[in-house]
């Protein structure tokens, strides 16, 4: 049997070399976007960019539905290696990705067909409202190979091999980032031309991760449709729950998109920028939920409980001093940033204000990740739903809705961060209420089963009662209770 890559060694460095690996990955895909983004806006035309934004809030939408079902992966996969059960992680490693593949081409088929309403819904119109449905309507039939890909990558992360679930995504930002001006502007074909790329992009992360998994850490079982039904209630245990999620997280941007669009389409394409900007920036942590699950997972499906707290403890730590680092570079660099894409009045009033005061609440949204890694990874997906459902609705809308009312189109972006510091902070102490119960019931069976065994080994007399192993802690204290235990008896039968 072999052992789980995380049940030994320093925690701290197993993070730091699973966010780095994992964000580095990441971080060339939102590099592309952000790549995706610039290159349209050098068409000076500012629809384009806002047919961005109103299109990547649905995409966001569907790419949650592959992170849902990547999370069941790293659950159960890492869980079976930390038990040292390999077959079981082979079995079940075909049987997330088959399911992922076909909820990727249901949820592609709807999403697709009901494209322009979705997009209405958000508060596109006109021009912009066309643009933007046709460019989903290119993206959105690669979303089971998306499915596919993700979840592929997070059965590589299951077993530690973070370096080739890097090298998948950087074959796929690679990708886009050559064919982007291709198709963009060589071939003509403008906003099409970064779906285009973006489609062919998906097909090379999915083909790395899938030679990695099949090729290299063989672990891509042989596919059995009986084996496949019975472990779909255990997939979407987690997967449902993961997925519900992760849907909430763009049903509240959509919301926050909505209300800006109300203000016009230049506070939108401002808040485009933003929502490029941010994940590349912050690539690491968003890479941190992806990060720990394996660590927690492998030391959960253990028993090794002290060091599943410590990873907790020690992912806030490096969250905190990342985003505080990163924020006080985009403050700095926000004058950049606006030349940058050419942002002019209100799109640049968004991308100031925001970069000024709103960078450092990511720590909150860090927090809520890693909180999302273990409750994930330690059986309470449901808590996850719970904790970010409330952040869309409760956490989201009215804070949105009176920013909006108050202050205007800033005033909704400052209300959505206020919803996350709260979140953020409920999230954090509920996820510590179920660490710090971790072991509890091993200790009182343990305790039971060396109690049960000293009844056992005492000799039966006529005076034992089922009080006795409970105050039996030596010879001294058996005597004197079943002394007391006679007395009472003959009192009794006096009377």
């Amino acid at each position: 049997m072999v052992k789980g890559k995380f049940v030994s060694g320093n925690i701290f460095n197993h993070i730091i070399v699973m966010s780095s690996t994992n964000a580095i990955g990441l971080t060339a895909l939102f590099i592309v976007d952000l790549a995706d983004l610039f290159f349209i806006s050098l068409l000076g035309e500012t629809e384009l960019a806002a047919a961005v934004g109103y299109a990547g809030t649905i995409a966001f939408f569907t790419t949650s539905i592959s992170i849902g079902l990547s999370i069941s992966m790293t659950a159960l996969v890492s869980r079976a290696i930390g038990q040292q059960d390999r077959e079981k992680a082979r079995r079940l490693v075909i049987n997330i990705l088959v399911s992922g593949f076909i909820v990727g081409v249901i949820i592609a088929g709807l999403t697709w067909y009901f494209a322009p309403e979705l997009v209405s819904l958000i508060g596109a119109q006109g021009e912009t409202h066309d643009l933007a449905v046709s460019y989903l309507r290119i993206l959105l039939p690669s979303l089971p190979v998306l499915c596919v890909a993700m979840s592929a990558g997070a059965a590589l992360r299951s077993v530690g091999d973070a370096k080739l679930a890097m090298y998948s995504t950087l074959a796929g930002g690679g990708v886009n980032a050559v064919l982007d001006p291709l198709f963009i502007f060589a071939f003509g074909l403008g906003l099409h031309g970064a779906a285009i790329a973006s489609v062919i992009s998906r097909f090379a992360v999915a083909w790395v991760a899938l030679y990695g998994v099949t090729h290299i850490h063989k672990l891509m079982g042989k596919f059995d449709y009986s084996n496949w039904l019975a472990d779909q209630k255990e997939i979407f245990n987690v997967a449902i729950p993961a997925m519900s999620t992760n849907i909430a997280t763009p049903l509240g941007n959509a919301y926050v998109t909505m209300m800006i669009a109300s203000f016009g389409d230049s506070y939108v394409a401002g808040w485009a920028v933003i929502g490029r900007l941010l994940p590349v920036a912050f690539g690491m942590i968003f890479a941190i939920s992806g990060a720990v699950g394996p660590i927690i997972g492998q030391n959960f499906g253990a028993l090794l409980y002290d060091r599943v707290r410590l990873t907790n403890k020690r992912a806030l730590q490096f969250t905190a001093a990342y985003v505080v680092v990163i924020a006080a570079i985009i403050g700095l660099s926000k004058n950049y940033i606006i030349s940058a894409f050419g942002a002019q009045g209100d799109a640049a009033e968004m991308i100031d204000f925001y970069c000024t005061w709103l960078c450092i609440i990511f720590i909150f949204n860090g927090v809520m990740f890693i909180a999302n890694g273990t409750f994930n990874n330690l059986g309470y997906p449901s808590t996850s739903t719970v904790m970010n459902i409330g952040k869309a609705t409760i956490g989201t809308i009215p804070f949105v809705y009176f920013g909006g009312e108050w202050f205007g189109a800033l005033g909704v972006v400052a209300g959505q961060a206020v919803g996350a510091v709260l979140f953020g902070l409920i999230s954090w102490f509920w996820a510590q209420r179920i660490l710090n119960k971790l072991g509890m019931n091993e200790q009182i069976n343990n305790n039971t089963e060396e109690d049960l065994n000293l009844t056992s080994a005492l000799p039966l007399t006529p005076f034992c009662s089922s009080r006795i192993y409970m105050c039996a802690d030596s010879e001294e204290s058996l005597t004197e209770q079943l002394y007391k235990d006679d007395k009472s008896e003959n009192s009794n039968n006096k009377t």
